[in-house]
């Protein structure tokens, strides 16, 4: 009998390829909003977000998030971008849920309103669907060759499960997120702020898959993600509360992953290109 580890191909499959080129363009749009007109959300967006930092976070995941797909689009092996389609799935959903949840609070009048309803109640089932289906073709042993440390894997794990704790933190408790926040949130934003941390989930996995091939893309959008968000930040300075303890862990904490991600992209990649 043929080994099934033998038998699968690390493949791609052309639908997999499919929805990431159809997902790739909401994003770029929400991007293209949030960013460049993050006070207008009013009239451009799916519901008014307040203070501009709240829509600059997102749309900076958004990018990030276009960017990531638009590398599933060109992927040779599944294994290389597998990693990130659980998170999304779990933000996807996430988002899903807040929209039901706060229902009232979106502009239903927008035609982006729509818009995010159509993205967000139907990209859960049919990225947790893709993944599903590709992840019969995960090849354990493709490109084996470069792999991260164990101190560096450590690092990436407890970034992802501290993420994750600040995500059922906001999302669960959402009041009481908009009382320590380093700026002003809603229940709304707080929420959607949960369900951005969801992404950082991607870390954990360096507890079972730590070969250079299947983080490196995974680390280019985070490291994408939090240099757009700390940029943001510069932005609205205005709007951090100063005084607020939680605002200089989440800009040092924020510039120190950036860094140590930085640090570990280039130092992997000189010893890939050794090889």
């Amino acid at each position: 009998m043929v080994d099934q580890e033998q038998t699968r191909t690390d493949k791609v499959f052309l639908s997999t390829r499919v929805l990431a080129a159809v997902i790739v363009p909401f994003l770029v749009l929400a991007f293209m909003v949030l960013v460049p007109w993050p006070t207008d959300t009013t009239r451009l967006f799916a519901w008014g977000i307040k203070p501009s930092m709240s829509a600059m976070v997102l749309g900076s995941v958004y990018l990030g998030g276009a960017y990531f797909f638009l590398r599933v689009v060109r992927a040779s092996q599944w294994h290389t971008v597998a990693g990130g389609f659980l998170p999304v799935g779990m933000f996807a959903t996430l988002m899903g849920v807040t929209t039901i949840l706060h229902w009232h609070q979106f502009l239903h009048g927008n035609v982006a309103f729509w818009l995010w309803v159509a993205l967000y109640f139907t990209t859960p089932v049919l990225v947790f669907a893709a993944f599903f289906r590709n992840q019969r073709e995960y090849d354990w042993a493709a490109d084996s060759g470069g792999r991260i440390g164990p101190a560096a894997a450590a690092v990436l794990v407890l970034a992802g499960a501290t993420s994750m704790a600040m995500c059922v933190f906001l999302y669960l408790f959402p009041a009481s997120g908009v009382t320590v926040w380093p700026w002003h949130l809603t229940t709304l934003t707080a929420r959607t702020l949960g369900a951005v941390f969801a992404l950082g989930a991607a870390g954990v996995g360096a507890l079972w898959e730590r070969r250079w091939s299947a983080v490196r893309i995974l680390l280019q959008v985070a490291g994408f993600m939090l240099l757009l968000i700390l940029i943001g930040a510069a932005r609205a300075h205005s709007e951090f509360d100063t005084s607020n303890v939680l605002t200089w862990l989440f800009l040092v904490g924020f510039s120190l992953t950036t860094a140590a991600l930085v640090i570990l992209y280039v130092r992997m990649e000189s010893r890939s290109s050794l090889r």
